[in-house]
């Protein structure tokens, strides 16, 4: 099905984006946001790059069997055009809704794969995603608490787990040691994290536009009043008997992550 309306949900990792996606999802009008356009599932250590210490690298090195990263199980080597055609058909919802997750760590090998289709050659990137996504929206998900992002996001690279409720993703083993504190890990991602969240602030400036701005912090604590904000921002029509599910989601932030937080700052001052 063609969609009428898209939306692309702007994230950062750790920063709530795959909730919101999975609530949107449950209301069954708000397309089905998921991750289509990442471009290979990574490893562990390529979080990092070769300015991080020789430790981190040698200590995330065991937790991937495999030498080499591996597509998307979406992708099946067929053509960008007839996968972006899956895509479009998989990830919108009868009401002509389109829904999906970009972080802007791969949005630029998302563009380059879609300025191989013919037809979307040479186009600025507003215009072509404007093109491809007809209709777009762009709601741009925040965590205001970076710190806190980070801890999160070194905490799921060590475990390569990305939801409380779920095994270990991509092949890990099962048999995962406890994670460790890294001052060094948690800095270099939390630095990251605020060069990404800049680069899609820049973007929304230099192209004029204003996305629907969700910020974790709050919208966990009234998540159901953001989502129908968030289809009035779709011009979704909204039935009078629609519920929001409760969300299964468990927050993985525990005792733990407090302490990492607290051992970081100390090592900071």
């Amino acid at each position: 099905m063609q969609p009428h309306t898209c939306y692309l949900v702007c994230a950062t990792p750790r920063s709530g984006s795959t909730f919101l996606c999975d609530i949107l999802t449950t209301t069954g009008m708000a397309g089905r946001a998921k991750e289509y356009f990442q471009p290979r599932i990574v490893r562990p250590q390529d979080y990092f790059k070769t300015e991080v210490g020789t430790d981190v690298r040698v200590l995330l090195a065991g937790l991937w069997p495999d030498s080499e990263p591996v597509e998307p199980t979406g992708w099946d080597g067929s053509t960008y055009a007839d996968y972006l055609t899956k895509v479009l058909e998989d990830g919108t919802t009868p009401n002509g809704v389109f829904g999906a997750k970009v972080m802007w760590s791969y949005l630029g090998d998302f563009i380059t794969h879609l300025r191989r289709i013919p037809q979307y050659k040479g186009l600025a990137v507003p215009d072509l995603l404007s093109t491809v996504f007809p209709n777009l929206h762009y709601i741009w998900v925040r965590r205001q608490e970076k710190l806190r992002q980070a801890v999160s996001l070194w905490k799921a690279i060590q475990t390569w787990t990305w939801k409380a409720d779920e095994p270990p993703q991509g092949g890990v083993s099962s048999l995962v040691r406890e994670p460790i504190f890294h001052y060094e890990a948690i800095d270099y991602l939390l630095q990251q994290l605020l060069v990404q969240e800049k680069a899609w602030q820049q973007y929304f400036n230099e192209n004029g536009i204003n996305p629907f701005t969700v910020v974790y912090e709050q919208w966990t604590l009234s998540y159901r009043a953001e989502v129908f904000s968030i289809l009035q921002y779709l011009s979704i029509p909204i039935p009078e008997d629609l519920v929001v599910a409760e969300t299964r989601m468990q927050r993985q932030a525990d005792t733990l992550s407090e302490e990492w937080v607290q051992q970081y700052q100390q090592q900071r001052r």
